[in-house]
């Protein structure tokens, strides 16, 4: 595995990628820098910790809804274990909102 250096809001990191995965890697911080730059730029939320929470909330709803990622499991796993698929996105919406009220001023997820 080599290392590659990375910028993200402006500080260095040091990350492991797999041979040939420097392009995938390269497109996923990208990614999470625009979407931090952005949360920033919007002056609500000043903490890096915040930003960086905000940030991977967003690309994960944001991936959710691509059907690129399970949120909770699989669609034909969750139909093996008798779960309704749908109760995923009503799942997701009520972790946002929770999140939204415990975030209070610091600013809306979405």
């Amino acid at each position: 595995m080599k290392q590659v250096e990375v910028s993200i809001l402006g500080q260095v990191y040091m990350l492991g990628c797999p041979e040939g995965g420097e392009t995938l890697l390269s497109s996923a911080v990208h990614a999470v820098d625009r979407e931090m730059t952005g949360i920033r730029e919007a002056g609500k939320v000043k903490a890096r910790e915040r930003i960086a929470v905000l940030a991977a909330l967003n690309l994960a709803y944001q991936l959710a809804e691509r059907g690129q990622a399970a949120v909770v499991a699989p669609p034909a796993a969750a139909a093996r274990n008798g779960a309704a698929v749908g109760s995923d996105e009503a799942a997701l919406d009520a972790l946002i909102r929770r999140l939204d009220n415990a975030l209070g001023d610091d600013g809306r997820l979405l």
